[in-house]
């Protein structure tokens, strides 16, 4: 698995922002739109393409369009519905699929409660938008879940990592054949015992949509 770390001044200024526990409900969803749009920048770099003529006003020349078939974003619900249109503004026609995963806050073991994906994903690109990798448990799962139905290339996005997530997820995925890529935009310090980032920006999905 390759880890790729966003290393930029805009990056940084926004999660400083999402993390303060001052920033209210709009602001933080405002600004986690805005960063998942700087993280898909660097996740799409190896997005495929094939060759494609065309005629400027000037004369004919070559460039490139998207392969098909089309990418695939599969958003977790719910807190990676907030990563949604981020992505979609790089890669507005690509698919979407969802995948509703659930942690229990015991065990930290991740269950598949709902899904809404094409069947078969032979040779798809998926993005997987999910803001935390904390224990990374719920990733694991969602990427296995992926590969089971064919995905041959999968790019994780999140906002924040823990050491201890990303471990996880390497172990887990260390057997899977397809390429498996992370893109995100920081590595935090550890988990707390609770199994929360420190020092993170709290829960991601109740910042987003509030407590239910």
């Amino acid at each position: 698995m390759r880890v790729h770390v966003a290393d930029h001044p805009l990056i940084a200024h926004k999660l400083t922002y999402l993390r303060d526990k001052r920033t209210d409900t709009p602001t933080f969803r405002r600004l986690a739109d805005e960063l998942v749009t700087l993280l898909a920048y660097e996740a799409t770099r190896e997005v495929r393409v094939t060759p494609f003529d065309i005629e400027t006003p000037v004369g004919p020349t070559s460039g490139i369009h998207l392969a098909t078939p089309k990418p695939l974003v599969v958003p977790i619900l719910r807190a990676g519905l907030g990563m949604l249109d981020g992505m979609m503004r790089m890669l507005p026609t690509a698919e979407v699929g969802f995948v509703g995963m659930v942690r229990n806050e015991k065990t930290l073991e991740a269950t598949t409660y709902a899904n809404r994906l094409p069947d078969d994903l032979a040779n798809r690109q998926c993005y997987v938008l999910d803001p935390m990798l904390a224990t990374g448990g719920t990733l694991a799962a969602a990427v296995h879940y992926l590969v089971d139905r064919g995905a041959d290339d999968i790019t994780a996005i999140t906002l924040l990592c823990a050491p201890e997530g990303i471990a996880l997820l390497e172990e887990k995925v260390a057997d899977v054949q397809p390429p498996i890529r992370l893109v995100t935009g920081a590595v935090d310090e550890r988990l707390n015992d609770q199994g929360y980032i420190v020092p993170g920006l709290g829960d991601a999905g109740d910042r987003l949509y509030g407590v239910v």
